[in-house]
């Protein structure tokens, strides 16, 4: 498997420190700038165009408040203010890597989630520059873009939710749009070892769907797309496994997302789990460790649970930064 992979991503327009982490340039500024959110509309007035023009111009450039009150849409005054404090939090850090862990570490609260998502979209692109499995590139998308369930046969799909619904005409027919209940979704296929090659040349259109069952390739990427993630973000090696089951009390536990972290804390305490949550779990894996004198003493040898769900539409969203404040080691943000 040859060619680029996530161009979309933007990690082409980022320099790398000594470190290998994604130094912001000008023109990875420009991208947030060229968003369709973001570029004024037909109907915007002088103010913003020239503003947008001027930033477009000088991505670095200091706004003045009068610049954002002179706005005429209080919309649009709103818009801008989240954008540039965005913005001056990427230039407040020295990698891009930083920036995420800082938000980790903060809080994620006032960041839109799809400013996030694109922040571990490029940080997840710099993390598997060397891999060449198309089942753990495709299963690492899981980390930024939510992905719809559905069972079919005794597989376990997983197709991305925004392609889903995507209103364009689809290119051919395929059976896969119907069972995921959105007839006008673009054509899907299931990635497989026979068609894995072509993974990269896809990879922007996120048009490809995982058989995400238990032993399968997909399930097994997803482990070792984490692993990847830890590894560049803590600088900590893992090695993390799918298990079928939890067998025995647990020594620590993450949840991968919001669904996962309540089952996780409901089964801590000990507390009943309504049937609707026990069958909301995706997949259970196990972590374990390899630097031990990284990790709290009462845990050190024993796996940490990572549990995996979906939420009642049936859609998982993953939080990466779970991962990133939740592991028991003696350093970690929280």
């Amino acid at each position: 498997m040859s060619g680029d992979f996530w161009v979309s991503s933007g990690h082409h327009l980022a320099d790398r420190s000594d470190g290998g982490g994604l130094v912001v340039t000008d023109d990875f500024l420009r991208l947030y700038l060229a968003r369709p959110e973001v570029v004024p509309p037909p109907d915007a007035g002088p103010a913003e165009r020239t503003l947008h023009a001027r930033l477009m111009a000088e991505p670095r450039l200091a706004v003045e408040p009068d610049w954002i009150d002179d706005l005429d849409d209080p919309d649009a005054r709103e818009n801008w203010r989240v954008l540039l404090a965005f913005r001056d939090r990427l230039l407040a850090h020295p990698t891009l890597e930083a920036v995420y862990l800082d938000l980790a570490r903060r809080g994620t609260q006032g960041t839109p989630p799809l400013f996030l998502q694109q922040l571990v979209h490029v940080i997840l692109r710099n993390a598997l520059n060397m891999e060449r499995n198309a089942f753990v590139l495709r299963a690492a998308e899981l980390l930024f873009r939510p992905q719809r369930l559905t069972i079919h046969e005794g597989r376990l799909l997983l197709a991305d939710e925004e392609r889903v619904g995507d209103p364009r005409p689809a290119a051919h027919g395929s059976p896969l749009t119907a069972l995921f209940e959105d007839a006008s979704a673009r054509s899907l296929d299931v990635l497989a070892p026979e068609t894995a090659d072509g993974y990269r040349a896809r990879s922007d259109a996120f048009d490809t769907v995982i058989d995400f069952r238990l032993g399968g390739p997909a399930r097994d990427g997803f482990a070792r797309a984490l692993e990847h993630f830890v590894l560049h973000m803590l600088n900590l090696p893992v090695r993390i496994e799918a298990i079928p089951r939890v067998d025995g009390p647990l020594a620590w536990y993450v949840g991968l997302d919001t669904d996962a972290t309540r089952i996780g804390d409901a089964v801590w305490n000990g507390t009943p789990l309504p049937p609707d949550d026990a069958g909301r779990v995706v997949a259970l894996f196990h972590m374990h460790i390899l630097d031990r004198d990284r990790v709290l003493d009462r845990v050190a040898g024993e796996p940490v649970l990572l549990i995996l769900a979906h939420g009642p539409d049936r859609v998982v969203r993953v939080k990466p930064q779970n991962l990133l404040t939740g592991l028991p080691l003696g350093d970690r943000i929280s």
